[in-house]
């Protein structure tokens, strides 16, 4: 006869509070010697190929005010179209490039930013090459469970137009708030959880 297991409940859903920055970001807090660096905060050295790029923007509330709480972590390709993962089977990704970033919002102003490389692409499960992405999670207070978005480059136009992914968006008013205009090597790319602006998430 099965066990019950009406002692092992599922214990109920909290958001990310204050603590997630003291494990995440313990220096970025000024908690110094748990790591040399936060995990996350250099993705890059001198001799990671591609184009240096840096990202930044905020992550807006509903009423438009940004979040200096929130925790963000990027996932891309190196240059060359390649991930830094056990899983990528296509060929060796730039070993001086770690693919995977984490950054907090500026406790003041609200401001994210990450300095990378722009990515190469890669390809859709159909074989469609898609156009250069980021893809973005997101956590802070407020939010039970993290949120998954992607950032389209605003200068891959003709990429963008065929990508399998902007494609499937049924309104097509929402595909800019996945796009970041570039001035410079700067790319930003703004966040909005709710309201008219509100950016497309992913169920992941």
């Amino acid at each position: 006869m099965a066990q019950s297991l009406n002692r092992l409940k599922e214990s109920a859903a909290q958001t990310a509070g204050p603590y997630v920055h003291i494990g995440c970001t313990p220096n970025f807090l000024g908690m110094t010697g748990v790591f040399p660096e936060d995990l996350g905060h250099s993705m890059v050295n001198d001799k990671t190929k591609g184009e240096r790029i840096t990202i930044t923007g905020h992550v807006f509330d509903g009423t438009a005010t940004p979040l200096k709480d929130a925790l963000l972590e990027i996932w891309q390709a190196d240059a060359g179209g390649l991930y830094n993962s056990p899983s990528e089977l296509r060929g060796s990704a730039d070993p001086n490039f770690t693919g995977w970033g984490r950054q907090p919002t500026d406790l003041g102003t609200g401001v994210f930013s990450f300095e990378t490389i722009k990515p190469g692409r890669v390809p859709f499960g159909d074989g469609r090459l898609q156009a250069a992405h980021i893809s973005f999670y997101i956590v802070a207070r407020g939010i039970n469970l993290g949120l998954n978005t992607r950032m389209y480059f605003g200068d891959e136009e003709e990429a963008n137009g065929k990508d399998p992914i902007l494609g499937r968006v049924e309104h097509k008013v929402r595909v800019p708030t996945l796009i970041a205009p570039r001035q410079g090597n700067t790319y930003t790319f703004e966040i909005h959880l709710q309201g008219d602006r509100e950016t497309i998430f992913f169920d992941i």
